[in-house]
């Protein structure tokens, strides 16, 4: 990956943990454009959970659960510290809040998922 190229990443991984999923998405998709094969379905992957939140904040529960699905279908294949990030916590975190974000429940507050990198001490 050339620096162009982390440089984006990294800027989306920064507007993600943000909460700024709209802009993140368009950052990636940029990225998404210059990448090939098993990248550019994990990118697709990372914009597919970005929107999926950004459905589930503006209340869209229905392309949310569609979004989620796509982005945990992609997501999955791709092992812990893939990029640096650790994964499984993503996959797990944003489960978590898709089915509490998208229930019949009103009271069902959860944290919005963030990107931890593989050395991340909470």
């Amino acid at each position: 990956m050339s620096d162009a190229e982390q440089n984006l990443f990294e800027r989306g991984i920064e507007l993600f943990n943000a909460g700024r999923f709209f802009a993140c998405h368009e950052v990636w998709e940029d990225l998404w454009r210059r990448s090939r094969d098993h990248e550019k379905v994990f990118i697709q992957g990372m914009i597919q959970a970005a929107v999926a939140i950004l459905h589930a904040e503006r209340g869209n529960p229905d392309g949310a659960r569609s979004q989620y699905e796509k982005a945990i279908a992609k997501l999955r294949n791709f092992p812990d510290g893939y990029r640096g990030i650790v994964v499984a916590r993503l996959r797990d975190d944003l489960t978590r809040f898709i089915s509490l974000a998208t229930s019949e429940s009103t009271d069902s507050v959860t944290a919005i998922p963030k990107i931890h990198r593989v050395n991340f001490q909470p």
